[in-house]
């Protein structure tokens, strides 16, 4: 049995390369948005990750956010900038994938700056999504675990999300975890969370288990450490003192790695060359959930992609909700 492996990535990974990031066509202001959360070494992960972000390029600001738990609050963001005097900002949500926080809570609170501050622009980018550069650095990163290893058929890799009552946030877990087990030569992937929804952690070791591995390799799909993800590693733990026949590791979350800067760097492009696009096609989750055609939606898959969302909060009543998406057509 070997121990879990605790050891974070991140200075090495920032090492790998000299980080080249595309030149920006404008010194406009950049708003990043973290979920926020009450555990000091998240919030500081989320901070350090975007002073290390603004440290690649001087030639704008870079102001961390949250959306919730802690501060600066998003309000607060924007009127540091137009204190500053700035009229048009970008906002990038640091968020994985898109669900309610995405859809519904920053574009609110974006909504709320507008009435606010009604000169003032705001040009609201996308989430990471799925990129063939965070499949790039999972692969690095089970590369480097698997350096001279010899029972990678007989590992079985567990990926782990945060969990979300959006079915299509859900899905893009699955996908993601697809892709990057796909020729990987590792014995299968199963795939649950941490909370919300199921399958959970506890289930995902219980289904791993069954293809009688030798190693089972937990893989945490989160940007940043927090209360989540300490738990993550203490099931882990549990489920190692209970199988020690079965060598399990539990990787970190992905953290300060260069692959997520320029996967930034692409995102804030978007937002400074109009070239924004956001997943139009599962849109009718959210169109099912609010019930209210009166719904503005706009489409243009070369230049914005505009979202007017109803002040009804659709997860008021969870049970509905998921009859409603589960539902839709």
């Amino acid at each position: 049995m070997t121990a879990i492996n605790t050891t974070h990535p991140n200075k090495v990974e920032l090492r790998e390369e000299l980080l080249q990031l595309p030149p920006l066509p404008l010194r406009r202001p950049l708003l990043t948005i973290g979920h926020g959360t009450r555990d000091e070494a998240g919030r500081q992960g989320f901070l350090d990750f975007t002073a290390a972000y603004q440290a690649l390029d001087t030639s704008r600001p870079v102001l961390p956010c949250f959306l919730e738990l802690t501060e600066p609050t998003i309000q607060q963001g924007v009127d540091r900038c137009v204190d500053e005097g700035y009229t048009e900002l970008s906002v990038l949500p640091i968020l994985l994938f898109a669900a309610r926080h995405n859809k519904f809570d920053v574009t609110n609170e974006l909504d709320k700056a507008r009435a606010r501050h009604p000169q003032v622009k705001f040009h609201y980018g996308r989430h990471f999504g799925i990129t063939s550069g965070i499949v790039d650095l999972w692969r690095s990163r089970l590369a480097a675990l698997d350096a001279g290893q010899s029972c990678v058929s007989d590992t079985v890799l567990l990926f782990v999300g945060r969990g979300s009552s959006d079915p299509d946030a859900n899905g893009d877990l699955y996908k993601l975890a697809r892709i990057l087990w796909e020729g990987s030569g590792y014995s299968t992937v199963e795939i649950c969370f941490i909370g919300i929804t199921h399958p959970r952690l506890e289930e995902g070791f219980r289904r791993a288990r069954l293809y009688q591995p030798k190693r089972i390799i937990v893989l945490p799909y989160f940007l940043f450490t927090g209360v989540l993800v300490k738990k993550i590693f203490d099931i882990t733990a549990a489920q190692q003192q209970q199988y020690p026949e079965i060598e399990m590791t539990c990787l970190p979350e992905m953290g300060m790695h260069s692959q997520l800067f320029s996967v930034l760097r692409e995102r804030e492009l978007e937002t400074q060359l109009g070239q924004v696009q956001m997943n139009c096609e599962m849109c009718k989750f959210r169109l099912a959930a609010v019930g209210d055609v009166s719904h503005t939606h706009h489409h243009d898959h070369h230049h914005h992609h505009h979202h007017s969302h109803p002040a009804v909060d659709p997860y008021a009543d969870i049970d509905q909700y998921h009859q409603k998406i589960w539902q839709a057509p």
